[in-house]
């Protein structure tokens, strides 16, 4: 009766991936789940930025970029991947302005996992500013951006260690279905949403290979004979 849906409200993807993380943005309308992608390819160390972004996030990128290369040890990053590839970091829904600094750690998540190749979790939404020496800062719009969250389905917020007293603004029948990780850095950040490779995930979950069973040697008469066993766990 009503006609077609003006708005549609969409359900936030769980799966981890590599590359793509869940971020949370403020509108004049309240808040929303801001998707941030990343992709390399073959190439000599070029990094693209697309969206219809402000100057205050373009700059988040640069510097998520600058400290993601700083800490590729740590991450486990190849030193010729930031010479031999070209990274594209890309906002969706280019028909919507974005800016602020509050998407820095969410950036800074998507290149650090699409240059290590580890997965990121979906099931977790995450907000913060980030400085060069990977410290998060303090954000605004709390309440708009976890109530965003809690409509798409996700029931996990990363936020700076600093927001944990703006949790009072949010309604209790929300808060109460909500888990919240605070950080005050990024170490803590990869800590909670970086997975291992899945290669390795495999190699770990894999049962032990079974031992293979020893020749018996031939025993003279006088000698006792005794069966060999080969255990397995």
């Amino acid at each position: 009766m009503l006609g077609n849906p003006r708005y549609t409200l969409e359900s936030a993807e769980q799966e981890p991936e590599v590359g793509v993380v869940t971020g949370l943005a403020w509108t004049a309308t309240g808040g929303d789940l801001m998707l941030i992608e990343a992709l390399r390819m073959p190439g000599n160390g070029k990094l693209t930025v697309t969206g219809q972004l402000g100057s205050v996030m373009r700059e988040s990128v640069d510097a998520a970029y600058s400290y993601v290369r700083s800490r590729a040890d740590l991450l486990g990053i190849e030193k010729e991947v930031f010479r031999e590839f070209d990274l594209h970091v890309h906002f969706p829904a280019g028909a919507i302005p974005k800016d602020g600094p509050s998407a820095g750690a969410a950036i800074t998540l998507a290149i650090s996992s699409v240059l290590s190749g580890r997965p990121i979790r979906r099931d977790i939404a995450i907000t913060g500013e980030v400085t060069l020496r990977g410290k998060v800062l303090e954000i605004g719009g709390v309440k708009e951006k976890v109530l965003a969250a809690y409509r798409a389905g996700l029931r996990h917020v990363v936020m700076p260690t600093n927001n944990e007293k703006d949790l009072r603004d949010i309604p209790d029948e929300v808060r109460g279905h909500m888990k919240f990780t605070f950080v005050a850095d990024m170490d803590e950040v990869i800590l909670v949403m970086l997975l291992a490779k899945p290669s390795q995930e495999l190699a770990d979950s894999a049962p032990p290979k079974k031992a293979a069973p020893r020749k018996k040697e031939k025993t003279s008469v006088h000698e006792e004979r005794t069966d060999d066993t080969v255990s397995t766990v």
